[in-house]
């Protein structure tokens, strides 16, 4: 049995679960999320935990257990305390602009870069133009989103130029006139 997977996941008093077979759907204050579970796992509700359980000891089940846990969990902190990725953008000239519903990412290329905002998540950029800040209340969309755009120029280790994570150390190399 998993470790993680047979610790119960509490749920506060702001949350609102509807468990239908194996569909799990969460209502909070940030949003609602919904998330069906492979069959073999079971999932009830008592008191006020979630409790995740495999039907048979099988390897895939075994496996699964702990994850959909994991998933419920985050699920839970994403509709009531809500996700958030920043990101920094360094360089001569490299900057990001909200345009509606999309950011223009200017990071030295030839071309301005369009990223659409994805639906269900917010991106708001500081004055400067060199913070992101993607939010909201699906981690695995929160996380996706921010790393597209950092895709699109990783920090490079001479100049340390790109977009990179808040806090990303990012290893700077010599250039070719130490050696």
């Amino acid at each position: 049995m998993s470790r993680i997977g047979k610790n119960p996941v509490p749920l506060p008093s702001t949350v609102k679960v509807d468990l239908q077979g194996q569909t799990l759907k969460v209502t909070g204050p940030k949003g609602e999320l919904s998330y069906t579970a492979p069959i073999g796992i079971a999932m009830k509700i008592e008191d006020t935990q979630l409790i995740v359980e495999p039907l048979n000891h099988s390897k895939k089940l075994k496996a699964m257990h702990g994850t959909v846990r994991a998933l419920a969990a985050n699920m839970i902190i994403g509709v009531t305390e809500g996700y958030t990725r920043e990101l920094e953008i360094q360089g001569v000239g490299f900057k990001a602009i909200m345009k509606g519903q999309s950011i223009i990412l200017n990071l030295g290329y030839s071309h301005e870069i369009n990223f659409p905002v994805p639906e269900g998540l917010t991106i708001e950029v500081d004055g400067s133009g060199t913070n992101v800040k993607v939010t909201g209340c699906d981690k695995q969309a929160v996380g996706q989103a921010a790393a597209q755009i950092r895709s699109y120029y990783k920090a490079e280790p001479y100049k340390g130029k790109g977009v990179r994570y808040k806090g990303e150390n990012v290893r700077r190399k010599a250039g070719k006139a130490v050696a």
